[in-house]
């Protein structure tokens, strides 16, 4: 188009540019608006894809697992097999499945605690995750062993038996109280780690209130996101054996007047397993029935928990990789093929998400060699269990 001159009235030439036309305009946003909209069309078809192959389910719990493991399991289905994965309570349990061309995967999102603690400050350790735990036991099962070996961790701090303490137990609100001052890394014992501690627990025997209040316990667990470890003994006889003992020297204190429930070295075990308990052989059966309902109902109790299952003789065979200066010190890495202990222990610190590390335990066994050396009475207790469901606690030591 033509340009516009014209005068001002102080005889100023103005030269004034013509006006675009309107037209071509609109259709410039047109344009761009179409563009726009295919670009966001092909973004919004891209997430329905993947939503469509992506969905939120619930697991499929698979009965009870204790056979093994005790590790509460979900099924994910392949071309010929099953897998099975350990997974936390529902309540803890985000999981998507993506389908692929011929099994699906399960994703795990585990809980994570940050603590803060009210007597001391986490300082640099204040963003990393702890992990809640309870070993639930019997006494004279390894439980006290069993700790210190996790307690030789650097980032494991497990307090020990704080219920042994009736104040503690009395009622429900004593029970929280406590447990509530222990997993917040308020409660100190020469265990605790303090502001670097990666899991914090401690051991829990099934007659310190456990059993009474187990339903507010284990809504308890479940709420906060406690992860329990079962630990118990298959050989109830020698349990028996070691349950006799200890609580004769209880009142003998048989090293040097003073009682010892756990030795260091050699010479306090042998003195200590020269007494042998006699068993009455009357009760016998009775007592170790009731001794394996006792454990049954713990299992029945706290199945809904994230939970393992361990058993001492598992956790003590093939003692030739054990060393003897501190029986048993179990070291996860070495020159041997990882044997069942190794993998029973390496498979603790998965379940608690620790880093692998060595172990170690300076306490030592104190009934060691074949039970007829530790009972008085043996042949009236070989009567009585031979021939019974029972009878193969009569053989050698860490016999299934």
């Amino acid at each position: 188009m033509a340009e516009y001159i014209y005068l001002s009235n102080k005889d100023t030439l103005i030269i004034k540019p013509s006006k675009k036309s309107p037209l071509l305009l609109r259709l410039i946003a047109l344009l761009f608006a179409v563009v726009c909209g295919v670009f966001f069309c092909s973004i919004r078809l891209k997430q329905m894809s993947i939503g469509n192959r992506i969905r939120f389910q619930p697991f499929q719990v698979l009965g009870r697992s204790y056979s093994e493991y005790g590790i509460k399991q979900i099924e994910i289905s392949g071309e010929n097999d099953t897998k099975q994965l350990e997974v936390p309570p529902v309540y803890h349990l985000t999981q998507i499945e993506v389908p692929g061309d011929n099994d699906t995967e399960q994703f795990e999102f585990p809980p994570v605690h940050y603590p803060k603690p009210q007597t001391f400050n986490r300082t640099e350790c204040a963003h990393n995750p702890v992990q809640y735990f309870a070993i639930i036991s019997m006494q004279r099962s390894g439980s006290g062993w069993f700790e210190t070996l996790l307690n030789s961790h650097m980032n494991v701090s497990s307090n020990g038996e704080i219920f042994s303490v009736m104040d503690r137990r009395q009622n429900v609100s004593s029970i929280i109280k406590t447990l509530d001052t222990v997993y917040n890394l308020d409660w100190f014992t020469s265990a605790s780690k303090n502001e670097c501690s990666a899991a914090v627990g401690f051991k829990w025997m099934l007659n310190q209130g456990l059993m009474q209040y187990h339903k507010e316990i284990v809504e308890y667990f479940n709420r906060r996101g406690v992860s329990v470890i079962f630990l118990f003994r298959r050989n109830l006889l020698r349990r028996l054996v070691s349950v006799l003992a200890n609580s004769y020297d209880r009142y003998a204190k048989l090293l040097n007047g003073t009682h010892k429930s756990h030795v260091h070295s050699h010479q306090e075990a042998e003195a200590l397993s020269r007494y042998k308990p006699a068993i009455n052989s009357t009760l016998l059966i009775a007592e170790l029935k009731e001794m394996e309902l006792t454990a049954a109902k713990a299992f029945e109790y706290f199945n809904s928990t994230r939970h393992i299952v361990l058993y001492y003789e598992d956790l003590v065979k093939n003692r030739k990789f054990f060393s003897t200066d501190s029986f048993p010190s179990i070291p996860l890495y070495g020159g041997h093929d990882p044997h069942h202990s190794l993998q029973k222990l390496k498979e603790v610190l998965e379940f608690l998400r620790l880093p692998q590390m060595k172990l170690k335990s300076r306490q030592v066994k104190i009934h060691r060699g074949t039970l007829s050396e530790h009972i008085q009475n043996w042949n009236d207790v070989k009567k009585t269990l031979n021939g019974t469901e029972y009878g193969s606690l009569l053989l050698a030591d860490y016999r299934r």
